[in-house]
């Protein structure tokens, strides 16, 4: 087991234990596997630790060589044991997920991205890369009693804007990165605007149909005004370090749905200032509304895709009125108008690394001209993931990691990264 790290587990306490007799294993859509030393990196500070419920922790036994799951405490046999998995920080990709045997009845997993874990050498260890150096929401550098007095100085000084009072929830009650940005005034700064979708996508963080699963969190409940946003805007753009702007966020629907008002909101920001980005998270299913956006001086886009293949994008996103096509026509539109173009990429192990995928994302970069590829960690039950998409398991699969290295191969003026950048 020399550099291989030991399989950890939780006890009937819920206190994390390793088990050196069983290696750390990893999984891609459901296969088990062995991450190799190199894959592996330092658990990242900010991380957190999950519990999976009702799913026996699978290790590598090498002296049989084979996987076995870990039925029972080795410390005391008559009491079960839960699978361990990372939720690992921003800016990190993960190249497997847990290895876990899941028994009958068991409850989907609460919706986010699960990350293989092991112990080696007194730590936790995490298969993983650092995809973007960006450290805007690295955990050491948010000053929490700083963000805490300026967004209750904000809310109290301005209890008029709607949005301020949205946002003050956002960073003190969930913790949001970006909404903590905008409180220390710096880098991106979220624009929610919109309460409604036209997509009901199976892994939905802030409203959730599925029987069992909660959302993540609140979505906003109003359409804020062009003067809301612009109140919360135009200082951002002026004063912060690298600013960002975004429409689009985790806990609002589709922004495109209120385009009317986004493109005020736009024309309203540059009038008052020519300074920073101007950025647009979307599911890009309305592609005229982009382009009115881009004359209004909209600068970036972030369109989010589980997928480069329609058919397993349609499963996912499970859009209504609009398909694979507009999402990658409202690409296509910012380019035209001299913009920045990325697309906010799901990745799952085993799916996303698979040999379609990889031909069908080669050609989406060629029709675009793609700026940036954001590899970001898909938030959902991996099993359910895999059930509702039914992928063809049997195709050939390359490893997150080597779909990275393939990506700055063939693709080397593309980005790869994890936050929308200024522009």
């Amino acid at each position: 087991m020399k550099n291989r790290p030991a399989l950890v587990y939780a006890d009937a306490e819920g206190n994390i234990l390793d088990w050196p007799e069983l290696e750390m294993a990893g999984a891609g859509a459901g296969q088990w596997q062995r991450p190799s030393p190199s894959e592996l990196i330092p658990l990242p500070e900010g991380s957190e630790l999950f519990l999976l419920p009702e799913r026996l922790p699978v290790g590598f036994n090498p002296t049989l060589r084979r996987f076995e799951p870990l039925a029972e405490d080795p410390l005391d046999r008559a009491k079960p044991v839960r699978a361990v998995a990372a939720f690992i920080s921003p800016a990190y990709t993960h190249l497997f997920s847990p290895a876990y045997r899941t028994k009958p009845r068991a409850p989907l997993l609460p919706l986010f991205a699960y990350t293989a874990v092991g112990w080696r050498n007194g730590g936790f260890v995490v298969p993983a890369v650092r995809i973007d150096r960006d450290r805007r929401q690295d955990f050491c550098n948010f000053d929490l009693k700083l963000i805490e007095k300026n967004a209750r100085r904000r809310m109290k000084a301005e209890r008029e804007n709607r949005l301020v009072q949205h946002l003050g929830k956002c960073a003190l009650t969930y913790g949001c990165p970006a909404a903590k940005n905008l409180f220390m005034n710096r880098w991106e700064a979220p624009l929610p605007s919109s309460p409604e979708c036209n997509a009901r996508c199976i892994g939905c963080i802030s409203r959730q149909e599925e029987t069992g699963l909660s959302a993540t969190q609140d979505r906003i409940g109003f359409v804020p005004s062009a003067e809301e946003i612009s109140g919360v805007a135009v200082p951002h753009l002026r004063d912060a370090k690298r600013a960002v702007v975004s429409f689009g966020q985790g806990c609002e629907g589709e922004p495109l749905l209120q385009a009317p008002t986004l493109e005020a909101s736009i024309r309203m920001i540059r009038k008052a200032t020519s300074r920073g980005t101007i950025n647009l998270n979307t599911n890009g299913s309305l592609p005229g509304a982009v382009e009115k956006l881009c004359r209004a001086g909209l600068q970036s886009i972030r369109v989010s895709m589980n997928s480069a293949r329609p058919e397993f994008y349609q499963k996912y996103f499970r859009p209504k009125g609009f398909c694979f096509d507009e999402a990658r026509g409202s690409l296509s539109i910012v380019k035209a108008n001299g913009g920045f173009a990325s697309i906010n990429y799901f990745v799952l192990p085993g799916f996303t690394d698979q040999e379609s995928e990889w031909l069908a994302l080669k050609k989406l970069i060629a029709e675009t001209g793609l700026d940036l590829i954001q590899l970001r960690n898909l938030n959902i039950d991996p099993e359910w993931y895999v059930d509702v998409l039914k992928p063809d398991l049997r195709e050939k699969t390359f490893g997150v990691g080597r779909l990275i290295s393939m990506l700055r191969e063939e693709f080397p003026d593309v980005r790869l990264g994890y936050f929308n950048p200024p522009v």
